[in-house]
């Protein structure tokens, strides 16, 4: 069974596996490579749907100049807690942050609110996110400014009278209420038009009809956030056990003729 890195043709293999929609078992037989190998190499760049070779032995080989290029000194990533696959963890860390790329946040932001998201403790200081990311402390400042600006994270002083900055529950309640607002300017501006554009005319209709539409889609979502806020405060429910195979009857004992 080969051992070692996956090399370029192997990479192409999986692509075009994943393409035709085989599962990672399969791709990972023709390959004879573990499974764990095809599933963390798909996940770590992208996953099923966005999944490239190029792009993923590009991405390998940046990561293997990063690693040389890393002083002696420099601190390893914590091993992971709870009993969990540190390789799985990190592969799924680089799966969220890509999601969240394509979302339309800058990779250094997805990558600092998938750290904060995947640590148990949900804060962590600048420092901190400087060396669990190991990048400079003027990259976090910068995302840190980025995402307190869309409601994102936000910061609070510990004992130590250290930053800490934090993602929870109510962040992404308060980032979807902070989101559907941000159609207000719009919708003001797009009504402003109609009065200078003459009521009833071609253009102003088309204004008030994008001012009507945006007025709604944010007022909709205001709603549903409220009406669902709670759920950020629940737990969710245990998985039920499997149920027992029911017992068979047994049949009466054959009381003979009366």
């Amino acid at each position: 069974m080969p051992g070692g890195r996956l090399t370029q043709q192997e990479r192409q293999q999986i692509a075009l596996g994943v393409a035709d929609g085989l599962p990672y078992a399969e791709i990972a037989r023709r390959l004879e490579r573990p499974t764990s190998t095809v599933t963390r190499e798909v996940m770590r760049n992208g996953g099923p749907l966005a999944y490239r070779a190029d792009l993923a032995h590009r991405a390998t080989e940046r990561r293997a100049r990063r690693r040389l290029r890393a002083p002696a000194g420099a601190p390893h990533p914590e091993p992971s807690g709870h009993g969990r696959d540190s390789e799985a963890v990190a592969a799924y860390e680089e799966r969220f942050t890509t999601v969240l790329v394509g979302s339309g946040l800058s990779r250094m932001a997805a990558r600092v609110i998938t750290c904060l998201s995947t640590t148990d403790a949900g804060s962590l200081t600048a420092a901190e996110l400087a060396q669990r990311l190991q990048v400079s402390p003027a990259s976090i400042s910068k995302a840190i400014a980025f995402l307190e600006s869309q409601s994102l994270v936000r910061r609070e002083r510990d004992e130590r009278r250290r930053d800490r900055y934090i993602v929870d529950d109510e962040l992404y309640y308060q980032a979807t209420i902070a989101s559907a607002r941000a159609n207000d300017q719009v919708i003001e501006a797009a009504r402003e038009g109609i009065a200078v554009l003459g009521p009833g005319t071609p253009a102003a209709v088309r204004l008030e009809n994008i001012a009507r539409f945006l007025d709604f889609i944010s007022e909709s979502i205001v709603r549903a956030a409220e009406q669902a806020r709670e759920v950020l405060h629940t737990k969710p429910p245990t998985t039920p056990a499997a149920p027992t195979a029911p017992t068979a009857p047994t049949a009466p004992a054959d009381q003979g003729p009366q």
